[in-house]
């Protein structure tokens, strides 16, 4: 929201499908990080199997570093070139240096793009998809928050990504980005409830 002399608040809603993406190829490769993020429902989370301590950790650290390329690149700017990933279109990019273990193990799953569009394609045909039903959900959780605390809210920028997690609940993913639930972001009175303490903390 944008006005004259006033502070400003500007909220992305999405279900991104380099986001979606990215969490269906950690539960297909098998990648713990981050351990406080429930896994994508309606799709079984591979074993690490033989898989040695030491590839493992190394996996979890180049996924953590596509991670962060994926959901806030502004914020994460690569520290060389990019290069797409065969088979995953424009969605997904890694470092052309230091990231052959999990590319390889990435294209090993063309099949997660599929998944992913299929949840972006779900959430955009909901009514929670709508860029005005999104507006009016966090303008009335900051005009409450405006009202405890007796001032204009402190311009701010947050994105959401709804997305179809095992466990109903709100995570930061990013210095800026939450991911919500699908069914809690459906839910206006929980959503309501769920959201204030996060519009505490930013405005």
């Amino acid at each position: 929201m944008h006005s004259a002399g006033k502070p400003e608040w500007v909220v992305r809603e999405d279900a991104s499908v380099a986001v979606i993406l990215a969490l269906t190829l950690r539960q297909l490769i098998g990648i713990r990080s981050p351990e406080e993020l429930p896994p994508l429902r309606g799709l079984a989370t591979t074993p690490v199997g033989r898989r040695d301590e030491a590839t493992q950790a190394l996996l979890e650290r180049q996924w953590r570093e596509y991670w962060a390329l994926t959901v806030e690149p502004q914020a994460h700017p690569a520290t060389g070139p990019l290069d797409l990933v065969d088979g995953f279109e424009t969605y997904a990019a890694l470092p052309v240096e230091g990231f052959d273990e999990l590319r390889e193990q990435m294209t090993a799953h063309p099949e997660a793009l599929d998944f992913a569009r299929r949840v972006h394609e779900r959430h955009s045909s909901e009514p929670i998809g709508r860029s005005g039903v999104s507006y009016r959900a966090y303008a009335g959780a900051i005009a409450q928050h405006e009202r405890e605390v007796g001032r204009r809210a402190h311009s701010f920028e947050l994105n959401v990504q709804v997305l179809p997690l095992s466990q109903r609940g709100v995570w930061w993913i990013g210095s800026l980005t939450i991911a919500v639930t699908d069914g809690l972001r459906s839910d206006v009175v929980a959503f309501d409830s769920a959201i204030h303490p996060i519009i505490a903390e930013i405005a």
